[in-house]
């Protein structure tokens, strides 16, 4: 009796309506490769991918205050929902304060409004940090952020080696596809390895990246693309880290990677299929990783918010569906699917409730999560899941031709090709070659708007009084003397995490630490 036969009757078997078993998965042999669990995981990292344990079911949600978001994180996961996923407003994610005159009319607008510790701690107040797995999308303020997180969970008495969660922290696609950054790329780069250094001992079960091709993807990358230019940028990581003194398998295992999903369900399913194959063979064969969950390729997957029409946006709905299916079925370990209204505004609370039922009714109700890979062998999917591969290396070639990821984005290569890509797109739907439904096809004249989330103007001013009254009742001098020492480690090659998180323990604001370095590091201006 093969392994596969052995594993097949050990599990707790599975039927359909009409009484027929259900196998965990098919045999290797008629598939032509290896099973789950095995490299070079094409058909997933675990063996028992979702009869083992389903993916996490996230919402990107928030905006105004702490307050605010606080409630609605209690909300969804009153609703079942299985972690939490943190959106922060702009201001925060390019490190100024909401009483910075630049912050002016952009707080709380895009995601939550986060000045000091404090903010933090009531974000998460009554939400218990060792039961609960967080991410963060936050990446040229990520040192801080992740120091005040660290702070919070200590404060609720929760070890280290409890929390549990993911922070993007990947500044290279900011200078590609998003816009993001603060400082310029070499200096952004030592950040990164420095939160590496610092969590592989004292946050060893948080994931200190998660490296995106999501916002790749949203700026018009195609999907080749989309892989090719995240892992450009994950072997960028990688040898950052190398350089630093760190062996591949201290910190590779704690990568994580950060995917869009559109609606061609096969080319989104043999996309992640050939991103672990392709992940895998990188790890093991240029890195030389021994240990096999240095070559997982874990990854969270979005739907696709470039995909969501303001026309007819009840059709989201259908369209969400179709994507979170398509990552169901290529394998991700978590996923967030977008609100039918996000095309218009913030997600409003019954339109995330949709999107968080659509994830369950999909692992529950589908029949998609009872078998691993249940498309192998398929002659269209095995052969997309090849040329997509094919592709995806001949584009990390020319990246290595050119001297690498920081080369690429410093001669605008990454984003002339995504610009290129994006404007094709635009040309076909213009022309009416691609369809969009109700967009340039099927168009109705009757189409109502639904109920909105509007952000409270005044959410903007008590966030401002907060943070006003914060620095004039803080200790000011801790204040100064943590920031001057921040100062100093900045022109040193030792550890930032250290001062930094003294600074947040200080109840300095992110606006304060992120002026300490802008005064030693400048700021980046793109050369595009």
């Amino acid at each position: 009796m093969g392994d596969w036969e052995k594993e097949k009757k050990a599990k707790k078997e599975k039927e359909t309506s009409s009484g027929i078993e259900i196998p965990l998965t098919a045999p290797a042999k008629s598939q032509n490769h290896p099973p789950p669990g095995e490299y070079p995981f094409t058909r997933g990292i675990y063996k028992e991918m979702y009869r083992g344990r389903l993916w996490t079911m996230r919402q990107y949600a928030g905006f105004g205050t702490a307050e605010e978001t606080n409630k609605r994180y209690r909300y969804l996961l009153d609703s079942g929902q299985t972690g939490l996923s943190v959106a922060f407003d702009l201001p925060t994610q390019i490190g100024y304060d909401s009483d910075d005159p630049l912050a002016q009319g952009e707080v709380g607008k895009t995601g939550v409004a986060i000045d000091t510790i404090d903010d933090m701690e009531m974000m998460f107040d009554s939400i218990p940090l060792d039961k609960v797995s967080t991410s963060m999308t936050i990446n040229s303020t990520a040192i801080i952020l992740l120091a005040m997180y660290e702070t919070v969970a200590h404060n609720q008495g929760v070890p280290a080696d409890k929390i549990r969660g993911t922070i993007q922290n990947d500044i290279l696609k900011e200078f590609i596809a998003r816009g993001t950054y603060i400082f310029p790329p070499r200096q952004s780069m030592r950040l990164i390895t420095d939160i590496f250094s610092y969590a592989r001992t004292s946050l060893p079960n948080f994931n200190t990246i998660s490296i995106s091709g999501y916002h790749i993807r949203e700026a018009g990358s195609t999907a080749v693309q989309e892989v090719a230019f995240t892992f450009a940028n994950a072997i960028c990581y990688v040898e950052a880290a190398l350089t630093a003194g760190m062996e591949i398998d201290q910190f590779a295992p704690r990568l994580s990677f950060f995917f869009n999903v559109h609606n061609n369900i096969f080319e989104e399913i043999a996309k992640f299929r050939a991103a672990r194959r392709i992940w895998a063979e990188i790890m093991k064969n240029r890195f030389k990783a021994k240990s096999e969950k240095s070559m997982f390729l874990r990854f969270h997957t979005q739907t696709a918010g470039s995909t969501l029409t303001a026309q007819q946006p009840e059709n989201n709905i259908v369209r969400v569906t179709m994507q979170a299916l398509a990552a169901v079925l290529g394998g991700t370990q978590s996923l967030h699917t977008n609100s039918f209204d996000e095309a218009l505004a913030l997600p409003s609370k019954k339109a995330a409730a949709i999107a968080l039922k659509t994830q369950q009714i999909i692992a529950h109700e589908s029949g998609a999560a009872d078998s691993i890979d249940p498309l192998a062998g398929s002659y269209y999917l095995e052969y997309l899941t090849d040329e997509l591969e094919r592709g995806i290396n001949e584009i990390l070639d020319e990246v290595d031709g050119r001297g690498g990821a920081l080369a690429g984005i410093e001669s605008a290569y990454f984003q002339n090709e995504i610009a290129r890509s994006a404007y094709q797109y635009q040309k076909r739907i213009e022309t009416n070659e691609d369809i969009v439904v109700g967009v340039n096809r099927f168009r109705t004249e009757d189409e109502h708007q639904p109920d909105l989330l509007k952000v409270d103007p005044k959410l903007e001013k008590q966030q401002i009084e907060r943070l006003t009254k914060i620095k004039s009742n803080r200790d000011n001098d801790r204040v100064a003397q943590a920031l001057s020492k921040l100062e100093k480690v900045a022109k040193t090659s030792d550890n930032l995490f250290y001062p930094v998180k003294e600074a947040v323990a200080s109840r300095a604001s992110v606006g304060e630490i992120s002026n300490c370095l802008r005064k030693i590091w400048g700021e980046y201006e793109a050369n595009v």
